[in-house]
């Protein structure tokens, strides 16, 4: 179908989309102090977290609505039951074929913005307002990282498999944490006692540390849990984007809490893979801290990113 097509139907049935989030703390500040050498990544860009979001509370604060936790917790039951190790490959292969259309980055951002992620507590806008918001906080902070600027406008796009023309997946298998399969679920995972409803964790070749990987094996090599981390993570490396690798790091892994948050499966990292993680605890505080109530006006920005949008990726992408 091409891109006008599913824009089109998009519109003649609008709908809110619910995205349910884990509950977690506040992520923690990392910082790498500057040395010697003047290519170290120093991880304070002079971004300030507030204290409070845009409705005056603390960020990420599920407490504050009682039925939101039940809900998040059903949908971690349903996620961490459901993504095996077969499922995973099964739609990697699926989706990895990149054939339900045909459009630009652009068209995709617009399919995004008629819908609302009612599960976030920190921001009632468009999709569209906090892939800006993140994308120019960055941009304020490092002016000379165009990459970056453009990963944050595009991180979240993957979302559009919850759209009917990409077979309208449930939210388990869209969003929320994300994590390896095909090894043993590590403790920090939220909600990991559902872990133990998966037939993987009674399963000896998946259930052991290293399970069907290697020490130091990279990231690459292990299959994560479906959602929109991946999938556009696929898109756009397929579609032969020029991103530096720690951008497509950020796209996969960007919701990969158990690591960037609590150092967890780092035995199954390479050096790469280290080194991107520092781009993706810088990308972290943006993506989680940026929200507020100060509307980016689209138009006057869209020309800037619509010339990062050229120099990175195709005119039209397969997805």
């Amino acid at each position: 179908m091409a891109a006008g097509g599913v824009a089109s139907s998009w519109r003649r049935k609008k709908m809110t989309i619910t995205i349910e989030q884990p509950q977690l703390d506040a992520v923690t500040e990392r910082k790498v102090p500057a040395g010697d050498d003047p290519s170290e990544l120093v991880l304070d860009g002079g971004f300030v977290v507030p204290d409070a979001n845009a409705f005056g509370n603390t960020f990420r604060d599920y407490e504050a609505q009682s039925e939101r936790k039940k809900t998040v917790e059903e949908f971690y039951r349903v996620n961490h039951i459901s993504q095996t190790h077969e499922f995973v490959a099964r739609m990697r292969a699926d989706y990895g074929r990149l054939d339900k259309t045909e459009m630009g980055i652009w068209d995709c951002i617009e399919l995004l913005n008629e819908f609302i992620d009612d599960s976030d507590p920190d921001l009632d806008m468009p999709q569209i307002e906090h892939l800006l918001q993140t994308a120019e906080a960055i941009r304020k902070d490092y002016p000379d990282e165009d990459w970056l600027h453009l990963t944050g406008l595009i991180h979240d796009l993957g979302k559009v498999l919850l759209h009917p023309s990409f077979g309208e997946l449930p939210q388990w298998a869209v969003v929320g944490d994300t994590f390896p399969v095909g090894c043993a679920y590590d403790e920090c995972n939220v909600h990991f006692k559902y872990f133990k409803e998966n037939p993987d964790y009674h399963n000896p070749k998946f259930n052991t540390k290293f399970g069907v990987y290697s020490e130091g094996c990279g990231l690459d090599k292990v299959l994560m849990s479906w959602g929109h981390d991946d999938y556009m993570y696929l898109v756009a490396k397929e579609n032969k984007t020029t991103l530096p690798s720690a951008g497509l790091f950020i796209i996969r892994y960007h919701s990969f809490y158990p690591l960037h948050k609590y150092g967890a499966y780092m035995h199954l990292m390479n050096d790469e893979d280290k080194e991107n993680l520092k781009w993706l605890h810088v990308f972290n505080k943006y993506d989680l801290y940026s929200k507020s109530n100060v509307r980016i006006d689209v138009e006057k920005v869209k020309p800037y990113y619509m010339s990062l949008i050229d120099k990175y990726f195709p005119e039209k992408l397969r997805w």
